[in-house]
């Protein structure tokens, strides 16, 4: 694992990681906080849920225009994204304290998401800047921050429910302003004189930016069935709990599958492969739903808590591979929104798929969900192994046609 030292040794970069974990801890705490303080201020866990939907769809919606801001002004336009984001969290506090109409909440909520700082896309689009003199640091860099991305599922809860159990969920709310604005501010400065991508100022073909790209187009398709698939399984872990009379396990089971993603991402990392870099992203596309299936056939927790590891293990490595092709097909300029989309795509996917599993479970049973999660991954696997020459560099494309 020495490539992480060397990574975080890095004059500058351990500054930056620390910050962007700091900075990036309203995703794992906002959704939690804000379903329990709707949920404490009205009564009913219905109103609850649309607020929190109305945050989870402003930030799926509001990240590309971020990340267009970012590419054309600069880093710099994140704090005042985070100051609106700050405004909009203690909006939601305030608006929940004076019994306020549920549709100005979640209009809030949404306000909010939407400007969540794209502090992720930011630092994906700088790791080849920071690391221009040891490009064999790039893969274990994305792997590193895909790593961070479980930690921050994994503590912000855990964060949340221990301000919420000694405070109150409207203090949890302002942990989480605290973590935005301190991040982003820490993020920004430790950017600040240091290389990165020139701004773009061209007017993109068609108005599409980054998606004029056909790899970028095909990366974003084949995120919309991971999604679907990794909301499956948060649906139907809780549902099996729920069936063996043990609500509590699924927080458990959950970890176990978070936990094997993000050992996995550090192996990932770590190693040095021969193997082209498309041909590694669409193994581990087909490996999801392979490794997902297995949740179906499981009898009681102790034979769950391995399948959910089992299924946990592509997850990090996927995203990281995936996060390495967007920087190779993003548009120069672009690269702060270019790494937007693929997410946003995902995070759509996860919002249906939870729907769409909450229905399969209460119509078939908790097995239902993880099948028709997995077999819709394999069509998105299918979607990059027909158009993977898309996401070759540019030179091989020609070399093969010449």
């Amino acid at each position: 694992m020495s490539i992480y030292l060397r990574i975080l040794r890095t004059p500058g970069v351990a500054l930056l990681v620390a910050s962007t974990l700091f900075g990036r801890m309203p995703v794992g705490i906002n959704g939690l906080a804000v379903l329990l303080y709707v949920e404490e201020s009205t009564g009913a866990f219905g109103s609850a849920g649309l607020v929190t939907g109305g945050l989870a769809l402003g930030s799926a919606l509001g990240l590309p225009l971020q990340g267009r801001l970012v590419d054309r002004r600069g880093p710099g336009v994140m704090l005042p994204l985070a100051c609106g984001h700050v405004l909009g969290l203690f909006g939601i506090w305030a608006l929940g304290a004076t019994a306020a109409p549920i549709a100005a909440l979640a209009a809030v909520a949404a306000f909010t998401g939407a400007l969540t700082p794209p502090a992720s896309s930011v630092l994906r689009s700088r790791w080849p800047y920071l690391l221009e003199g040891e490009p064999r640091l790039i893969a274990g860099a994305y792997a590193l921050d895909s790593v961070l991305i479980e930690v921050i599922f994994v503590t912000g809860p855990l964060v949340t429910a221990a301000v919420v159990a000694v405070v109150g969920p409207e203090a949890a709310l302002a942990v989480s302003a605290a973590c935005a604005l301190g991040g982003t501010v820490a993020f920004v400065a430790g950017l600040s004189g240091r290389p990165g991508p020139a701004p773009e100022r061209r007017r993109p073909a068609f108005g599409l930016g980054p998606l004029a790209s056909p790899g970028l187009r095909t990366l974003v398709v084949a995120s919309l069935p991971v999604g679907f698939c990794l909301g499956t399984i948060e649906v139907t872990l809780p549902a099996f709990s729920e069936d063996r009379g043990e609500p509590a396990l699924a927080g458990v089971l959950i970890a176990f599958w978070a936990a094997a993603s993000g050992i996995s991402g550090l192996f990932y990392g770590a190693r040095r492969s021969s193997v082209p870099l498309v041909r590694q992203h669409l193994l581990f596309t087909f490996l999801l739903p392979l490794a997902s299936l297995p949740i179906a056939l499981a009898s009681s927790p102790w034979a769950m808590a391995p399948l959910a590891a089992l299924a946990g293990l592509p997850m990090a490595p996927l995203i990281a591979s995936r996060n390495q092709l967007v920087g190779r097909v993003a548009p120069e300029g672009t690269a702060a929104e270019a790494f937007t989309w693929p997410l946003t795509a995902m995070i759509c996917g996860i919002s249906v798929g939870i729907s769409v599993a909450g229905s399969l479970a209460d119509a078939y049973g908790w097995a239902a969900p993880v099948l028709a999660g997995a077999g819709l991954a394999v069509a998105g696997a299918a979607v990059i192994a027909l158009q993977r020459d898309r996401l070759e560099p540019p030179s091989r494309r020609l070399a093969e046609v010449g």
